[in-house]
């Protein structure tokens, strides 16, 4: 395949990432091959290897990526004082930013399974400091009394999975706004950590 007219590295690299975020969500990291992503960028399979060492180093990145955005939008969100006020926010960013991004999302919980045990390790780094701003409010909200919770880090985890799964079904023409999922979901969770 013939390199496309005018391509070059600082337009290639976030062309090569938006094409396998694509194909990935769509098929599946294990079922698309490094010629399906070149094909897709419209460049020769060895010009990927200029922006990426292999698959595998491709998947880690995008990842990483997701991940570190993930931290730093969330470091910016607003974040209100006391545990309910905290938790809310919390709820409503996380709803917010994972139903812009579904197959960042997708790939980011799904593919998890494809990566080496050391890229394992490194994504779930960066999963687990988002998850702390989580379990910190938990703490914070039982230490206050404001929840009535038995496991801060047990809480953690099922709200985030009961909030990162909406992205599975929440279709924006559907029923529901994205706003009234965020209204019945702080409300579901508040309940659920006896607020």
């Amino acid at each position: 395949m013939a390199r496309t007219s005018g391509s070059h590295a600082a337009k290639t690299a976030p062309r090569i990432r938006a094409a396998a975020i694509r194909l990935f969500a769509r098929h599946g990291y294990a079922a698309v091959s490094m010629r399906q992503i070149a094909g897709e960028v419209g460049v020769q399979v060895g010009a990927l290897y200029n922006h990426t060492a292999d698959k595998q180093s491709l998947l880690l990145e995008l990842m990483e990526g997701h991940l570190t955005d993930l931290l730093a939008a969330c470091d910016r969100a607003d974040s209100p004082d006391g545990p309910v006020a905290a938790l809310e926010a919390f709820v409503r960013f996380h709803i917010r930013y994972h139903a812009e991004r579904p197959d960042e999302v997708f790939i980011a919980y799904m593919e998890l399974r494809n990566l080496t045990p050391e890229n394992f390790a490194r994504v779930q780094t960066l999963r687990r400091r988002y998850e702390d701003r989580l379990e910190s409010i938990l703490r914070a909200g039982i230490a206050a009394g404001a929840f009535r919770l038995a496991d801060a880090r047990i809480g953690t985890l099922a709200i985030i999975g009961m909030l990162t799964g909406i992205n599975t079904w929440f279709r924006a023409k559907g029923r529901l706004s994205l706003a009234d999922i965020e209204a019945i979901y702080c409300d579901m969770i508040r309940q659920s950590v006896g607020a």
